[in-house]
């Protein structure tokens, strides 16, 4: 099991990051070798539901999420962090990953990105790679979500 946190403080605005961070499709974008689907009708909400497929050709691995925690943020409530909770339901990878986003400075944000990740077949004597590897790479995959946008 790797659990890892990561934090990013950028300029942008709280829903701005918000919506970078939680637009599923994009996650293809930035993740090396994979593919997302989502199965739910937009817009995200509790119960949407979506597919990762990570690996080249035959080779590779689904890794279905669904969202069980949707707290947007809110204009009513602009102090309050945001917060989003989906659970791995895969054969392959199990646990879950949270994103949290509050304002941070003059019109900033703060993001959170937590993860467990429990993948089946692979030992405990690989926890401390798995964990390193996927804070790196998830690392990776928000620094260019929250980023410049790219044409």
């Amino acid at each position: 099991m790797a659990l890892f946190a990561l934090a990013r403080v950028t300029p942008l605005p709280p829903d701005e990051t918000w919506r970078r961070l939680t637009d599923w499709e994009r996650h293809a974008d930035v993740v090396p070798l994979t593919r997302i689907t989502v199965l739910t009708s937009p817009p995200t909400h509790t119960g949407t539901s979506f597919v990762g497929r990570t690996g080249l050709g035959p080779l590779g691995f689904d890794d279905p999420m669904e969202v069980v925690v949707w707290e947007p943020p809110t204009p009513a409530a602009p102090d309050r962090a945001a917060h989003c909770r989906l659970e791995k339901r895969g054969g392959f990878v199990k646990g879950w990953a949270e994103i949290e986003v509050q304002p941070h400075g003059a019109g900033g944000s703060r993001a959170v990105w937590r993860e467990e990740l429990s993948p089946r077949l692979v030992p405990s004597l690989l926890d401390r790679p798995l964990k390193w590897a996927a804070r790196w790479v998830f690392g990776r995959a928000v620094d260019r979500l929250l980023g410049p946008a790219r044409s």
